[in-house]
């Protein structure tokens, strides 16, 4: 289902997906099965989206990220992918930024770029992720660090 005020130009999204209204999906972008990408979002070129993934409201997917199946992506979750941004001014690449299966980001927080996330890991709201987040971890603030390790399907 894509909603006829969404502007998709990617023919690359599975099967039972749902895109909401006013979200923008960039050609390149590949997006897999039962995805659910919410309202006011923007997915650039170069993003791959595994299976069964929630895109929240107001997330931008910038070039060069990865999310893995079972990732939930909170509402206003940032990510950047330049580590020295300039206008007008690219990098030859832009930092590579991926989400392991079954992590969980919440709701406004910040992920810098080059960073992994890692499997089944849960980044608390309002964290500022500024290097990797290993798996089965739950990290919180600014910087984020680890508060909790979390047993296999802990919530």
């Amino acid at each position: 289902m894509i909603h006829p005020f969404a502007e998709v130009q990617t023919k690359n999204i599975g099967g039972d997906s749902k895109v909401w209204q006013f979200a923008v999906i960039l050609e390149g972008a590949v997006i897999g099965d039962d995805c659910n990408i919410n309202c006011h979002t923007f997915i650039e070129n170069d993003v791959l989206i595994g299976n069964r993934v929630t895109v929240k409201s107001g997330v931008y997917l910038w070039d060069g990220i990865v999310i893995e199946d079972d990732v939930f992506i909170g509402p206003n979750v940032t990510f950047t992918n330049d580590k020295y941004p300039r206008s007008k001014q690219y990098p030859e690449e832009f930092q590579k930024t991926v989400i392991k299966k079954g992590a969980s980001i919440g709701a406004a927080a910040i992920i810098l770029g080059g960073s992994v996330i890692g499997e089944n890991a849960m980044v608390g709201a309002g964290a500022l992720v500024t290097k990797d987040v290993p798996a089965n971890t739950l990290v919180v603030g600014s910087p984020a660090r680890i508060v909790k390790y979390l047993e296999a399907g802990e919530k």
